[in-house]
């Protein structure tokens, strides 16, 4: 179950940057940070139940990583935010970590 959880932890991760994107503008800044809020508790809860079977080390880098490659991942598709070669494969040495990390544990 924990590792269901961290899944749900890294994807809920993605949300609260995604809600500080959107609080950029004056229309919808506290749609976007009621969103950042309630995304980050979420996801921190998640985290925490994760905790209880994965270890904090593991645990934190695969969180990381899961929101680290979904938001940069939102950003280049909804954000215009820059896509590169270089940047995708920094993304893809993230989520190689992740799966080390998954195998090793």
């Amino acid at each position: 179950m924990g590792w269901i959880y961290l899944l749900l932890a890294g994807l809920t991760e993605i949300g609260w940057p995604l809600g500080m994107k959107i609080a950029q503008e004056s229309s919808t800044k506290w749609p976007g940070l009621l969103m950042a809020v309630f995304f980050l508790i979420t996801s921190g809860v998640l985290l925490w139940l994760a905790q209880r079977d994965i270890p904090m080390g593991t645990a934190y880098a695969v969180w990381t990583g899961i929101g680290a490659a979904g938001t940069f991942m939102i950003g280049v598709m909804f954000f215009n935010d820059p896509a590169s070669l270089i940047r995708y494969l920094g993304i893809l040495l993230i989520i190689s970590g992740v799966v080390v990390l998954k195998l090793a544990h």
